[in-house]
């Protein structure tokens, strides 16, 4: 895992996820974006669609896993399925032991069955996030989980007062129209490499 060629993340990233960002936004129960119940319940969701159409993961890629609350529910719903975070944050690598880099760059040896990019994207420039998502079909062989806050979840969806307004808010169609060079949706987040073709009744099956 630790042999995969992981370039550093610029000063300005590291410079933003730091302690402080943590607490705020994961720790503290008073300003949290989310919960540990809440991401349980996220992985038991892709777990549980991922099995439903077939598709075998052993290895997950977690980039930009922050304090690691995916791990230990990924442990339990895919335990022959083997867990790698990467990060940004200086501060997190060494905290957890995460590998240091970016999902705009990151280049492993061998690609990663699902890779998951859990509220990222949205801190990327237009440039480095159309790279990241690029990155992707090199990153996964099959699946990936991409959510992004948009400019309508900002409007409609979001708590405002819990969410980081530092970010960078495009349409969901932005995201979809580079994800859909590479992947197609299977729904909720997901989204299946064109090559591969998951076991699916027809009703079952996302409207294209």
């Amino acid at each position: 895992m630790h042999n995969d060629h992981v370039p550093k993340p610029s000063p300005a990233v590291q410079a933003t996820f730091d302690a402080a960002y943590f607490r705020k936004y994961y720790l503290n129960a008073a300003t949290r974006v989310t919960t540990p119940v809440e991401m349980r319940d996220r992985a038991a969701m892709i777990s549980s669609v991922l099995k439903h159409t077939q598709i075998p993961v052993r290895r997950i890629l977690d980039a930009g896993c922050g304090i690691g609350l995916l791990r230990a529910p990924f442990a339990a719903l895919l335990p022959r399925a083997r867990y790698a975070g990467l990060e940004a944050s200086e501060y997190l690598c060494r905290r957890h032991g995460w590998m240091r880099g970016s999902v705009i760059d990151f280049r492993p040896r061998t690609p990663y069955d699902l890779v998951i990019c859990y509220d990222v994207l949205q801190y990327l420039d237009d440039r480095d996030a159309a790279r990241a998502l690029a990155n992707l079909a090199r990153l996964s062989r099959c699946a990936v989980y991409v959510s992004a806050l948009t400019a309508g979840d900002w409007r409609v969806n979001c708590d405002r007062s819990r969410t980081d307004r530092a970010v960078h808010l495009r349409s969901g169609a932005w995201y979809r129209r580079r994800l859909q060079r590479h992947f197609h949706p299977l729904g909720l987040g997901l989204w299946l490499r064109k090559n591969v073709v998951p076991v699916l009744w027809e009703m079952e099956r996302a409207a294209r």
